[in-house]
């Protein structure tokens, strides 16, 4: 396959308006420097021998009715979306709605899906919407939700669960269950450090007397065998993947791609394999890194603003208003296999800044890709995103339109924090999402229900700040603090 130096895109500089939820935005390129996707489908390792056998498999190309490798349909789903990351169709639980798959543990026909009542196993591919909190590279979030990767039986019942599971933070695994009679064990916990948008490989096996997890092929950590397990009555409720049926939002938010499941332990070996022979189609996408913000806060507070990663190339002037905004003239230079991207913005209003996002991989809907804010830029200019290593970029214009006033536009919230802009504050917590992006919290985060890091808030009738109390506590009074004349404190040293 060749590479040319240079290409152009003129058949591609007719723009399509994509409406979602009274937002417009601009669809305007679709970018791929290799012209490579990669949809082949992983096989699984076959078992050693004939007693060992694959119970089912769910590859998710199916998205209509999602039905597994063996041709079963779902209990029920709702709120599914697609990740094209990976090869083919990934499973995608990513929303602020209620959101499950479900499936019988034993069909009618007198299969198995998912045996948990003796040896089995089950192997799959997590892609991560977020990064942990323990991860120094980046800025990570974790999940924000004790997220399920499988779940059998619910956890709100008394009949019984079992569970693999991530903590809120995204630093840990779990799989833990719990009998009938309320008994609870935690069989498994293994720290992890998972950036944001790559692929891991996760197997687990259990049986009578041991269980084990692993991580991205290797040995993560082991414990013992089972011996708390949900009754047979649990079973009636099924098993969900990527969230929990009781609820619908812990999520795992993220992409799920290639799940199966075994009637035996798989082992190191077999993991191995997997790792080294599968993870060639997992890794070809990376993540494209969020360009470096300029918060602006007049005339209005803008948490995400500046040229981030736009340089100018040229301007023009006497450009009139336009209700519609696109990219024109799109071109991409290659260079020691980085691609340099160049377009101009064309139509939009004179002096409005507009937000350019990039993905390697759409999604389905629009809003459901993994989005970076590459920066903004103004009508009638053009500009140049150097360095671009991804060998698909797909790229969207959103607009000012800020429908709360939280400092962030209403197209950064849809796409890259995938949450609704109509509301300013996502976790109740009162303090606006905009601020909260700007100090690297999490907006789903409610920081004033934490209490080892909040700090509670007491004013007087006329609103002054009269007392704070948690972590540290102090009053506030005018032998300890000074005051001006209307009462505010004007020191911060007793």
């Amino acid at each position: 396959m060749t590479n040319p130096s240079s290409h152009s895109f003129s058949a591609l500089q007719r723009a399509r308006l994509i409406q979602s939820r009274g937002v417009a935005w601009i669809l305007i390129l679709i970018v791929s420097f290799f012209s490579l996707r990669l949809m082949a489908v992983v096989p699984v390792i076959p078992p050693g021998n004939t007693n060992e056998v694959v119970l089912d498999s769910w590859t998710f190309e199916d998205t209509n009715y999602w039905t597994t490798g063996l041709g079963y349909s779902p209990i029920s789903f709702t709120n599914l979306s697609v990740s094209f990351n990976g090869p083919g169709n990934s499973l995608l639980v990513d929303t602020t709605n209620t959101a499950w798959l479900q499936y019988n543990v034993f069909e009618m026909s007198g299969a198995t899906n998912i045996n948990i009542e003796s040896d089995g196993s089950a192997v799959f591919w997590f892609f991560p919407s977020w990064a942990s909190t323990s991860n120094t590279n980046k800025t990570g979030s974790g999940p924000g939700v004790a997220g399920r990767l499988i779940e059998v039986g619910t956890t709100n019942g008394a009949a019984g669960w079992w569970s693999l599971f991530l903590d809120s933070g995204g630093n840990n695994l779990y799989f833990s269950a719990q009998d009938g009679l309320g008994n609870f064990t935690n069989y498994l916990a293994a720290p992890i450090t998972f950036d944001s948008n790559s692929w891991h490989l996760m197997a687990l096996a259990w049986t009578s007397t041991n269980t084990t997890l692993y991580v991205d092929g290797a040995f993560a950590t082991n414990g013992p065998g089972l011996s708390v397990l949900p009754p047979a009555n649990a079973l009636t409720n099924g098993f969900t993947i990527g969230s929990d049926l009781a609820t619908g939002t812990l999520q795992m938010h993220g992409a799920m791609n290639n799940l199966t499941t075994y009637n035996y332990p798989v082992d190191a070996n077999t993991v191995e394999t997997i790792w080294t022979l599968a993870g060639v189609f997992y890794s070809a996408e990376g993540a494209i890194a969020q360009a470096p913000s300029t918060p602006e806060m007049s005339p209005a507070f803008n948490a995400i603003a500046g040229p981030g990663y736009l340089s100018v190339v040229s301007s023009n002037s006497g450009c009139g208003n336009n209700t519609n905004v696109w990219l024109t003239n799109p071109t991409s230079v290659m260079t020691n296999g980085a691609a340099n991207i160049t377009f101009t913005i064309a139509g939009g209003s004179n002096g409005l800044p507009y937000d350019v996002f990039a993905t390697p991989a759409l999604g389905q809907p629009l809003t459901n890709a993994t989005w970076t804010w590459m920066g903004q830029g103004y009508q009638c200019c053009t500009y140049t995103i150097p360095s671009l290593t991804n060998s698909d970029v797909f790229l969207v214009l959103g607009t000012p339109q800020d429908s709360f006033g939280n400092g962030l536009t209403d197209a950064y919230e849809l796409l890259v924090l995938h949450q609704n802009p109509a509301n300013g504050s996502q976790s109740g917590d009162g303090m606006l999402d905009g601020w909260k992006v700007l100090w690297g919290m999490n907006p789903l985060i409610n920081n004033a229900a934490q209490p080892s890091a909040r700090a509670n808030y007491t004013y007087d009738g006329t609103g002054r700040l009269e007392e704070n109390s948690g972590v540290s506590y102090s009053g506030f009074s005018q032998e300890l603090f000074g005051f001006d004349a209307e009462g505010n404190i004007f020191t911060d040293q007793p």
